[in-house]
């Protein structure tokens, strides 16, 4: 996700809230909090699930979907903790806001890189699915996790570090809005950011390409894993909905200007519709696709939260 873009989105949403009534704003907090509670709910549900259950431990899809969805609970959390000061207290101390957008960054950026791991294990199971077990290692799951924080990480860990160096000591100890660019101030490192996010989701983007048109020729060649491979179809192309909501970040701002001009008075509105459907309900897709789509995970799933009361029951 463009960073650069996610800090105008709020630096703009907060512009507006500021104009807004106590029932506007209590009522656009509620429906935030609302939101990630019930998101909360869904994800920790995938979680207890996932580490209930011996069956997932081994599984390199499964691995690979609880990581996301831990992930996009954790982020999640960050922004919405961001929102709701940015409402009680405005400004906070640079240090603290600094380690919020890092986390948030972070796990924004591990998204797009667990999507593409995970239709590269579609797509060897499809398509070569003699070596899946052998390619698709538990071993091979955590390392790729282990790269894919080691990405994530690296590029805005560099930043801290100009900054660090840059800066004085005192502005660390002053309070500002949170958002990036009041924190990481040099606007070189904003071109920089700008150019690693280009070239990190276009290799996403190329990645899901590949593979789901590769499964999309293995569904109609291979008559034996026909339904398998369709699904994996679907799978992967859901993964792509998910990377093409994640890069709706890109081109928010520049639709949200267009319409903020054409509706000059709803522009508070609009700024807040922008930041639910790009930044907060995307993070829906994640357990829709394993939790409810996938039959083991939703088997396990049903059994622990639904049908808990009938089998606790006693005889």
């Amino acid at each position: 996700m463009n960073s650069t873009v996610l800090d105008v989105q709020y630096n703009n949403l907060t512009q507006a809230l500021a104009r807004d009534s106590f029932g506007t704003a209590f009522l656009k907090n509620f429906l935030v909090v609302f939101v990630w509670f019930c998101l909360s709910c869904v994800n920790g549900s995938a979680v207890i699930t996932f580490f209930k259950h011996q069956v997932f431990y081994k599984d390199p899809r499964y691995i690979l979907f609880i990581h996301m969805v831990i992930s996009d609970a954790i982020q999640l959390t960050v922004t919405v903790t961001i929102f709701l000061l940015s409402y009680i207290v405005y400004t906070i101390n640079v240090s603290f806001c600094c380690f919020f957008i890092l986390v948030a960054v972070f796990t924004t950026r591990s998204t797009p890189i667990n999507l593409a791991g995970m239709a590269i294990e579609r797509y060897i199971a499809v398509c070569n699915p003699l070596r899946h077990s052998q390619i698709c290692t538990v071993k091979w799951t955590y390392m790729l996790i282990g790269f894919t924080w080691f990405l994530c990480v690296t590029p805005d860990i560099a930043d801290l570090f100009v900054t660090l160096a840059t800066e004085s000591i005192a502005f660390f100890r002053t309070s500002v809005f949170c958002i990036r660019q009041n924190v990481f101030r040099d606007p070189r490192l904003s071109y920089r950011r700008q150019v690693f996010d280009a070239l990190y989701f276009s290799l996403v983007f190329l990645t899901l390409v590949y593979t789901y048109l590769r499964v999309m020729y293995a569904a109609k060649a291979l008559s034996t894993k026909k339904v398998s491979a369709q699904r994996a179809r679907k799978t992967i192309l859901l993964h792509g909905v998910q990377l093409f909501m994640c890069m709706l970040s890109y081109v928010s701002s520049s639709i949200e200007i267009v319409v903020s001009t054409a509706l000059p008075s709803r522009s508070s509105e609009i700024r807040y519709a922008t930041y639910l459907t790009v930044f907060i309900l995307p993070r829906f897709l994640s357990p829709i696709i394993y939790g409810v789509r996938d039959k083991t995970f939703s088997k396990y799933l049903k059994r622990d939260f639904i049908c808990h009361k009938h089998t606790s029951k006693p005889v």
